[in-house]
């Protein structure tokens, strides 16, 4: 008797929308294509001031649904970082293509265009992570001049992640309706996505106006400067090889424990030391108190090339 009398709760989504919480799709569509104008206008300029590289920015349209689902279907190429801002959202996600972050490495650390091409798929290494921050910056900072919040407040970024190593959503937290606006971004002939996740209860109170221009300094060699300094400050496994006299695959089939092969060096022994398969230094191998040493004899590739590869 009871069952029949309990009320049928209401459809969730119809909930949302009476409560402002879910938008009808030409509003959502309007108020997300104002979004990927400001970001065509100011993001390429706010690049090129920064770094003098020349970047598109095209809006490609908006998908709605649940958070939790939007930022799903952004794939595993991305990293993401969630983010903040005051008096307007605190549960937004910004995504980036791995492909622009690498490129965007590749360019300040000196590439030029013709020699970069498509970026593998891979994860980004923890330097690459560390100029995605400053990538999510620039994207925070044009969402946070286009949108209408009281109080001047700065978005508050999260360290980047992988989408593969993100949490998963706690099973009792209620998900909510969001929107994701997704943009490209083109840099030397290179096309990758980025997308803003915005729960729609912010987005549906949000009266998008492009900001005022200003002028700014070029400022590329501040944006090298820390990237190489991160580079630099990294850590990285060295290995050595000494080459051993020449034997017979007979004799090499037949060594057993305690026998001894002697260094192909008569005199001073050579020893070649790599990082990442990069050949570093010519050494010659020593002795120092109880510790085996190698003493650097001659360098084989350029500061400037030893960075550049060690950065992959």
């Amino acid at each position: 008797m009871n069952a029949l009398l309990k009320k049928p709760l209401m459809d969730e989504a119809l909930l949302a929308k009476l409560t402002g919480r879910l938008g009808d799709k030409a509003t959502i569509e309007k108020i997300s294509s104002a979004f990927g104008d400001v970001y065509g206008v100011f993001l390429p300029d706010i690049i090129k001031s920064e770094t003098t590289l020349d970047v598109e920015v095209a809006y490609l349209g908006c998908d709605s649904g649940y958070k939790n689902d939007l930022i799903a279907d952004l794939g595993t190429s991305v990293t993401l970082a969630d983010a903040t801002l005051r008096n307007w959202s605190q549960n937004i996600t910004l995504a980036c293509g791995n492909g622009f972050i690498i490129t965007l490495m590749e360019h300040l650390l000196g590439a030029t265009p013709d020699t970069i091409e498509q970026p593998a798929d891979r994860l980004l290494s923890v330097i690459e992570l560390e100029l995605a921050v400053m990538v999510f910056e620039k994207f925070a900072n044009v969402m946070r001049s286009a949108v209408n919040a009281s109080g001047g407040f700065e978005p508050i970024l999260e360290f980047p992640h992988a989408s593969e190593t993100r949490p998963k959503p706690a099973d009792d937290k209620p998900d909510e309706f969001a929107v994701a606006i997704n943009m490209s971004i083109k840099l030397s002939g290179l096309i990758s996505d980025f997308s803003l996740i915005i729960p729609q209860a912010a987005l549906l109170k949000t009266t998008v106006t492009a900001p005022k221009a200003k002028g700014q300094s070029t400022q590329s060699s501040e944006w090298t400067a820390q990237m190489s300094e991160q580079v630099r400050r990294s850590q990285v496994t060295l290995e050595a090889k000494i080459r051993l006299q020449d034997l017979t695959l007979r004799t090499i089939s037949r060594l057993a424990a305690g026998d001894v092969i002697p260094f192909h060096d008569s005199g001073d022994v050579r020893v070649d030391v790599s990082a990442n398969s990069k050949e570093l230094y010519v050494c010659e191998f020593g002795r120092s108190g109880e510790n085996y040493t190698v003493r650097v004899k001659d360098t084989i590739n350029s500061d400037d090339e030893l960075i550049r590869h060690l950065m992959n």
